[in-house]
């Protein structure tokens, strides 16, 4: 009598799932971690994007407000339209920052993002990570100093 296979061994099936097992504990903490990188340059990217509404405020010597700003509370920041976000010195220095939470990544909440301004007009990208205790420098976005 001939006997024909049927199937896959028991033994073909638990190396494949091991090797599936394998494969999802080496890529799940790699698709965690560039998406809490992803969600700290998209605050970054929108945060950026008010600078220059900043700099025409100071330019003109006006108040450095939400409504001048024309700023738009981001769904990964605690940030709300009636705390400003911009600080204007006499001198011209001053800062615009927000701190994440809201839909964000429970890891990052707290987060404080900074634009820094100085008295002659160069900006500099600071992070304030103070308040997260699970930072890892893998997060950290290009150009950007970690406080």
């Amino acid at each position: 009598m001939n006997r024909q296979q049927q199937g896959f061994t028991l033994i073909e099936l638990m190396i494949v799932v091991a090797i599936i097992g394998i494969l999802a504990a080496i890529s799940i903490p790699i698709y965690q971690s560039n998406t809490l990188k992803t969600q700290i340059n998209r605050v970054i990217g929108e945060l950026g994007s008010y600078k220059s509404a900043f700099e025409i405020q100071v330019t003109n010597g006006r108040p450095v407000t939400n409504t001048e700003l024309g700023y738009v509370p981001s769904d990964l920041t605690t940030g709300d339209v009636a705390a400003n976000i911009g600080v204007a010195n006499p001198d011209g220095s001053g800062h615009i920052e927000v701190t994440m939470g809201g839909n964000s990544d429970p890891t990052l909440d707290g987060l404080v993002i900074r634009f820094q301004r100085s008295v002659n007009g160069n900006w500099r990208c600071e992070i304030d990570r103070s308040a997260v205790s699970e930072w890892k420098d893998a997060y950290r976005p290009q150009g950007c100093a970690v406080l």
